[in-house]
């Protein structure tokens, strides 16, 4: 049976932690779409081969530096003009339990929301000028931006923002004729999230495996998702098939949250 097919031919797409498990599933699925890709991750370490085998452009930027993402947006206005999509899915994932007293637990909580929310406000941003009427723009949420979850105080509260950011947005946005939506994905199998995890294990003391038993216990379809499930889901809002489609905040989950 032939992939389902959806419009993207030579519509230029900007994913961001693209050396990521989710970023890179992202990337090749759009890549399989005949889009043109801009890849952007903060380390190097698998990006370039990534950029070879898909015929990408990509680029080393750190999200936080408002000069590099200036550069970022001028290299989208000199080769293509114009940025059909933008897949903003960069983030981090670690514990900030209430109870931490080190010195450096605030700043690692302001981190973690500047790293998750704030990078998607600059990038968006520096990049309004050549997003064009019928542009989307896909923010990352979580479903951990739907409840509350003890110990990962900062990363639930950046994943909420997401939900907030894409609401304010769409709304601010749609008159332009841009529709800004967010996906929020249950337990996707990738390097943050099976740390996350381990990091719950141990803080309960309980075996990973149990953990991860109850987690999926959760779930309507008790499967943990990989990076490739969540691909239709992006090119599905991508697409002029979504057009109706702003303010949304799409939950796959196999089920866990319904909402």
């Amino acid at each position: 049976m032939a992939a389902p097919r959806y419009g993207l031919e030579g519509k230029t797409v900007l994913v961001t932690g693209a050396a990521g498990g989710i970023g890179s599933a992202l990337a090749r699925a759009f890549a399989a779409q005949g889009a043109r890709l801009m890849l952007l991750d903060r380390a190097d370490t698998s990006l370039p081969v990534l950029s070879a085998e898909l015929d990408a452009t990509a680029a080393v930027c750190d999200l936080g530096d408002a000069a590099q993402v200036a550069r970022i947006a001028q290299q989208v206005r000199e080769r293509w003009g114009t940025l059909d999509v933008l897949v903003n899915n960069a983030g981090t994932e670690y514990p900030t339990p209430l109870a931490d007293p080190s010195p450096e637990a605030m700043a690692r909580w302001s981190g973690l929301l500047d790293n998750n929310v704030g990078s998607m406000v600059r990038l968006t941003q520096a990049l309004l000028p050549v997003l064009p009427r019928g542009a989307s723009v896909i923010n990352q949420s979580s479903i951990w931006g739907r409840i509350g979850v003890a110990g990962f105080s900062a990363y639930a509260a950046s994943k909420h923002a997401v939900v907030g950011l894409t609401r304010s947005l769409a709304l601010e946005l749609g008159p332009r004729g841009i529709r800004v939506n967010a996906v929020c994905p249950g337990w996707v199998r990738t390097a943050a999230a099976l740390r996350s995890l381990t990091a719950m294990a141990q803080e309960q003391g309980r075996s990973e495996a149990e953990v991860e038993r109850e987690i999926l216990s959760k779930q309507a379809m008790p499967v943990m998702l990989t990076p490739d499930d969540l691909a239709g889901v992006f090119l599905f809002l991508a697409s002029e098939g979504a057009a109706p489609l702003t303010g949304q905040c799409l939950v796959a989950s196999h089920g866990e949250v319904m909402a």
